[in-house]
C-alpha cells in the first residue's frame, strides 16, 4: 500500500499530544468555569453572506458544498466558520430570549482558515474563547475581568512567560482625529502593519495612501512608540501636543484596564499597554488585547480579542 501524502495545514497528533492538548483545554475549561463562564457550541458551518464581509479573511474561507450540488441545492451558500466570534454573535442574537444577560460564556471548538500553513499556523486548528455579553451598555469593568481571567488561564500552564498587550481603539482613533486625520480607520489598518514593515514604509504609506503630511505621519508613528507596565502612557501622550475627546475617554479607559490588572502581573504573566497594538479588524471599538510568548516572538501573537459595541 503507498504510503499516503499528509495534507500540510491539518495537524493530527499522536496520543501522547493529544493528552497534552486536553490537559491544556481541560485546564481552560476549569477557569473558566470557576469564574462563572458557561461552555457553549455552535454549529461549524455559518452561511456565507454572514462569514464573508469583503475583507481579506474572505481568501480564507472554505466553502461548504456537496460533489453534484447545484447553485440551487440546500447547502448552496454554507462555509465553515473561520473564527468562533461571528458564529457567536449569531447565537446570541437567535437565543437573545432565552439567555441571561450579562452573559458569560466560553467556548473551545475548531475552526478553518484556508491560509498557508507556517509554523504556529494551521488551516485546521482549535480555539479557545470567552466572552461578555450585554444586552444594552456593558461597563468597562468588564474589560478588566477578561484581562484578569485570561491571566489566570494562561500564568498556570507549563508555558513560556507570557505578555498580554493592550491598547484602546478609542485612543488611537482619537489621537488620529485630533491630528485632523479624514480617515481615522484607514490609518489603523496601516499602523496594524507595523511589526511587518519598516517603520519608513508606513510613513510612507501614511502619506501616500491616508493623505497624512510628514508631521502628522511622525506623530503617529510616535505614538506607537510608547510602552508601559503602568499608567504612565497617558503623560507620554499629552507630551505630543494632541487633543480631542475622545482620546481622553480612551486614555481614561485604557488606565482602568492597566490598573485593575496591576496584581496579576508576574514572572511567569505580565500585562502592559502598547499604543502599537490596533487588531485591524474593523468592529472593535474599545480595549483591545494581544498576547505574546516570550521566546517565541516570531509566532506573533498567541491571542487575541477586544470589545465590541453594536
Amino acid at each position: 500500500m503507498t504510503k499516503p501524502t499528509p495534507l500540510s495545514g491539518f495537524p493530527e497528533l499522536l496520543p501522547a499530544q493529544r493528552i497534552a492538548e486536553l490537559a491544556v483545554i481541560d485546564h481552560l475549561r476549569r477557569t473558566f468555569e470557576l469564574h462563572g463562564f458557561a461552555s457553549i457550541e455552535t454549529r461549524i458551518v455559518e452561511t456565507l453572506d454572514r462569514l464573508a464581509k469583503g475583507g481579506e479573511i474572505d481568501k480564507e474561507i472554505y466553502v461548504l458544498r456537496r460533489l453534484h450540488a447545484d447553485d440551487d441545492s440546500s447547502d448552496s451558500g454554507l462555509a465553515l466558520h473561520f473564527d468562533l466570534t461571528v458564529p457567536f454573535a449569531r447565537y446570541v442574537l437567535e437565543n437573545s430570549g432565552r439567555l441571561e444577560f450579562p452573559f458569560r460564556r466560553y467556548q473551545i471548538q475548531k475552526a478553518w482558515r484556508g491560509e498557508r500553513p507556517q509554523e504556529g499556523r494551521f488551516r485546521e486548528f482549535t480555539q479557545a474563547d470567552v466572552d461578555i455579553v450585554a444586552r444594552d451598555e456593558l461597563g468597562l469593568h468588564y474589560d478588566v475581568e477578561v484581562a484578569r481571567v485570561m491571566a489566570e488561564a494562561l500564568a498556570d500552564l507549563p508555558l513560556p512567560p507570557m505578555t498580554l498587550q493592550t491598547n484602546s481603539r478609542r485612543l488611537i482613533e482619537g489621537f488620529y482625529r485630533g491630528l485632523g486625520v479624514a480617515d481615522p480607520h484607514l490609518v489603523i489598518s496601516i499602523m496594524d502593519k507595523l511589526d511587518k514593515a519598516a517603520a519608513e514604509v508606513i510613513s510612507r504609506r501614511l502619506v501616500d495612501e491616508a493623505g497624512l503630511d510628514d508631521e502628522q505621519a511622525l506623530l503617529c508613528l510616535r505614538l506607537a512608540e510608547i510602552r508601559t507596565r503602568d499608567t504612565s502612557f497617558v503623560e507620554q501622550v499629552r507630551a505630543l501636543g494632541v487633543e480631542h475627546e475622545l482620546l481622553e475617554t480612551g486614555l481614561t479607559e485604557l488606565a482602568a484596564v492597566i490598573d485593575g490588572c496591576a496584581d496579576v502581573s508576574s514572572d511567569r504573566f505580565r500585562v502592559e499597554a502598547n499604543l502599537r497594538i490596533a487588531r485591524g479588524l474593523d468592529y472593535y471599538t474599545g480595549t483591545v488585547f494581544e498576547i505574546y510568548m516570550e521566546g517565541h516572538e516570531s509566532l506573533g501573537s498567541v491571542g487575541g480579542g477586544g470589545r465590541y459595541d453594536a
